[in-house]
């Protein structure tokens, strides 16, 4: 018995290990408005909720995010990319922190802290884009390591009028 549980237990790490990517998990699925992530940190997932996906649209609503860092944050820095069609149209990054700037609350954690958000988060946008696209989001320490990396996949048909 023993040594059946043991076999099941090193084919289930075998079969972790060797696979290459996470789940896509869904954030909203609403008649107009759908929102998925994944992770594309081969090493990591972490967790992203919003509580309710209609506030969206007033610019203004709360999230949910957390993770365990494998890395230290004394500077972080983000690049987005929004690619539509497979093909990149907008590249945006931004130092989030540095020392002497911390624009977050998390900035200056170490390795093997977990990290939780829940709060509001208010968009620096009017409107967020109708149709369907994917927002490219990395976030990288000091050192050029990613600390967090997702794909989130939009599709929004809401109507703002």
């Amino acid at each position: 018995m023993k040594t059946s549980n043991a076999l099941v237990l090193i084919l289930v790490l075998l079969y972790i290990s060797a696979s290459t990517e996470w789940p896509t998990h869904t954030v909203c699925k609403e008649d107009n408005l759908e929102i998925y992530y994944k992770s594309c940190d081969p090493h990591q997932d972490f967790a992203f909720s919003i509580d309710r996906c209609s506030d969206i649209s007033t610019h203004t609503f709360n999230i949910r995010a957390a993770i365990l860092l494998r890395h230290s944050i004394k500077e972080l820095y983000v690049k987005l990319n929004l690619i539509i069609n497979g093909k990149t149209v907008l590249t945006y990054s931004e130092t989030l922190c540095e020392p002497g700037l911390s624009k977050l609350i998390f900035c200056g954690k170490k390795k093997g802290e977990h990290l939780y958000y829940e709060g509001p988060v208010t968009l620096g946008i009017k409107e967020i884009p109708q149709g369907d696209y994917t927002v490219s989001a990395e976030l990288t320490n000091e050192d050029h390591v990613t600390v967090a990396c997702a794909h989130i996949t939009v599709k929004n048909y809401l109507d703002y009028y």
